[in-house]
This record gives structure tokens, sequence and C-alpha cells, in this order.
């Protein structure tokens, strides 16, 4: 049924959000104070025409914008976009009752996403590869990408090529494609097994279009360049599909802040590590002890290490840190300590973070809500919130980064 609605704010989602008197309703690619028609289903609606629109109404960039899912906001003027989600983090601390001073937000630049996960199906007329239509399993076929880095975007009829390749599923998949510094590390899952003489024809097409890696499920099928990325001049091969910041601009700016904080000290704990962005660059300064659940992420932390250059002492722990956060009696053993959990959070390690006597702490979050959460317990255990600073890596996307400081001070004996 189509309807007249007048957006009155934005969702947590970037939703235009209309009330009316059958309650709430949510209209993708709207802003507020637009007056609109959008065909209504329950609480969910499909924008059909914008009647009133919005001074804030900007041209999007992509071709695909409205179709695809991969950007909610692109039709919003920058400056009020940067507002809205910088007050996201802002409205997050507010409901949990914790005072912080939020700084600016830290813009990242279009064609600076260098990770991106795009999903490829066969269909009857050949293959499809993009990213899922908003709220639905279609796949919208691209042929540009103004977030990514312009290597990815370059190599997208390569890349549907490869799919068709290795596709031996009649079901969807998904490949998740890395700009590295030796070319394209492309990982697949669901795609099907690979065997026999399709296996050699993909291993020639990888050679010969000069793509650094493929994996399937985790497989390493053919690796003709080991994929490098560089966590400030220290070279690390990520395994596959491993996590990565999206953005390396954002990623040098969150340790920026960290390192700042930290300033000389001298033993620093990295939880939640990773492949080492953050620990590989505080050990300039201190020794620095990683701990990570995934092996294969350690290993390739303790290799960067062992190959970099003017390190201090990097130790790595492999540690289900949800089941088994570190205790309070083992982080009063340092000086400084650096989180970087999931979108869950890290309520239980936060805990006991409370409880110890680390004078300074930075909590990196890619979900405002449970950052906030957390935040509430350290700050709840004797820690003062120093500042917040939201940093845009998903750009055009509802999602916000965010590095909290804390500190608390030594007890004098």
């Amino acid at each position: 049924m189509t309807t007249r609605l007048t957006i009155e704010s934005l969702g947590g989602q970037g939703d235009g959000v209309a009330h009316t008197e059958t309650g709430t309703a949510f209209v993708p690619f709207t802003l507020p104070g637009e007056i609109v028609t959008a065909a209504r289903e329950k609480d969910r609606a499909t924008l059909m025409a914008v009647i009133e629109p919005s001074p804030l109404r900007v041209e999007p960039p992509c071709r695909h914008f409205g179709e695809c899912g991969g950007c909610s906001l692109q039709h919003y003027d920058l400056d009020a976009y940067h507002t809205w989600k910088r007050d996201k983090v802002v409205q997050a601390l507010l409901r949990e009752g914790v005072e912080a001073p939020v700084g600016d937000i830290i813009a990242c630049a279009p064609g600076t996403r260098r990770r991106v996960v795009l999903t490829a199906k066969r269909i009857e007329t050949g293959m499809r590869l993009g990213y899922n239509r908003a709220q639905s399993h279609t796949i919208i076929d691209i042929h540009e990408c103004p977030i990514a880095v312009p290597e990815i975007v370059a190599a997208l009829s390569t890349i549907k090529a490869l799919a068709g390749l290795i596709c031996k599923t009649s079901q969807s998949f998904q490949l998740a494609v890395t700009h590295t510094a030796t070319g394209l590390d492309i990982a697949a899952s669901g795609s099907g097994e690979l065997v026999g003489a399709a296996r050699k024809l993909v291993s020639d097409f990888v050679l010969r279009e000069r793509i650094a890696r493929l994996s399937i499920d985790g497989e390493i099928i053919v690796e003709p360049e080991k994929p490098v990325i560089y966590f400030g001049d220290v070279a690390v091969f990520p395994p596959p599909g491993a996590f990565l910041q999206a953005v390396a601009s954002a990623e040098a700016a969150m340790v920026a802040l960290v390192s700042g904080h930290f300033g000389k000290s001298k033993k620093v704990l990295d939880l939640f590590a990773g492949s080492g962005a953050f620990a590989l660059r505080l050990a300039k300064k201190g020794e620095v002890h990683a701990v990570e659940g995934e092996a294969a992420a350690l290993s390739a932390l303790d290799r960067g290490f062992r190959f970099g250059t003017a390190l201090r002492r990097v130790t790595t722990e492999k540690r289900d840190l949800s089941r088994r956060p570190v205790t309070f009696k083992e982080l009063n053993l340092f000086d400084a300590l650096s989180f970087d959990p999931p979108r869950a959070g890290a309520e239980e390690q936060c805990e006991q973070i409370a409880r110890s006597t680390v004078p300074l702490v930075a909590a990196i979050s890619c979900n405002p809500v449970t950052l906030a959460r957390d935040l509430k317990i350290l700050v709840g255990g004797g820690y003062r919130l120093k500042s917040v600073t939201p940093i845009d890596q998903f750009l055009w996307s509802a999602h916000v980064e965010a590095v909290a400081l804390l500190e608390k001070p030594r007890k004098r004996r």
C-alpha cells in the first residue's frame, strides 16, 4: 500500500523514521523533513518518490545507490552526515550515563576502502557479483564502487570471471577482497569444492591475472605472491580471510591516538590483537604482550615481529578472551592496555580491567552501544574517561568506529 509520509528523523541504521497513527515506519534513502510516498509493509517501507526534498539532500556519487545495499547515506550532505554519525556515539554514551568529551569525527575519503566483501551467484545469464539489495538477498551487479580503492574497482570484471570459475554451487557465496602491497587477496567462502581440472583452470587464471592469493573456505588454492599488509613499516602476511581494519588511514589514526595516550609506557598489553595492527606499532616504544584467539593471526603477528626492525620485544598468547578474560591480577603487571573486540564488545574483560591498576587504557570499538556499556564498567571501576574520538571508517553507512582513552591514577603505597 502506497502512503504519504513525513520523515521526522534518522534511525540507527540510517533509515528515515516516520511516525503514523498505525505505528512507526522506516524508509531507507530518505532524510529528516522530507515528504515522500512509500510502499509500506508493517514497519518497513520502500521509497517511491520524494515529494518535498530536504535542503540537505545531495546527488549520490554512485549509479547503484538506492538499489545496492552497500551504502545507505550517499544522499546526505557530508557535514550533516558527519554530525549525525558523531551524534550516534554521543547518544550511546548518554544512554549509559557516561560523561565524556566526544571529539570531532575523523573522516575517511572515498576510494580508500581496502577490503570489501562481495556476494556472487550464478544465474541463467551468467554470474552476478556485487552487494545485496537493502533488506534483500537479491544481488545488485555492480560496475563501480566509490568507497573501494581503485585497484579493487578496476578488477571487478576479473573478480566476476574468477567467481564464475570457482562457482560449484547453485547458492550465493561470498568473496572477501583485500588490496595488499603485492596484489589482491581473495578469500571465497561457500563457493563449493574445487577439484581436478577445475582447480588447475582456476590456478592458471589467478597466475595470469596476477592475483596474489586465492583461498576457498580457508584453504589456499594458489598463492603466486604472499599478500603483504604493512602495519607502520612492519610487513605482515595475513592468513586467508583475516580481520583487517577496512581503511588504512583510519587504522593509522586509531593507532596514533592510542600511541599518544600510552606515551613511553614500558609494558603494554594488546587484547584482541589480530595480526598486530596495534601491537607491532606500539612495540616501537615499549614491550608488548599480544593476546588473540586465532592462532593463524598470532602466527602472522609473531612473524612480523621477528622480521621487523627497531621493535621492542613482542610476546604472544592464544586465548579466547570471551571465555577466559585476562584477570585483574595479570593485568596489574602492565603499564598500558588496548583492546579492540568484536561488535559484541568485551563486557567480561572490562569487569577485570575495572578491578585492575593499569593506569592507561584505550578502548577501540566498531559498535557505540557496546562501547558505551563497556566504558560504564570501566568508569565504575575508577577510570576517568579522557576522550572519545569517532572515526568514519565505514563511509556512507550507519556504522562508526570510535577510540576511547581512559586513565586511572596509581594508588600510593
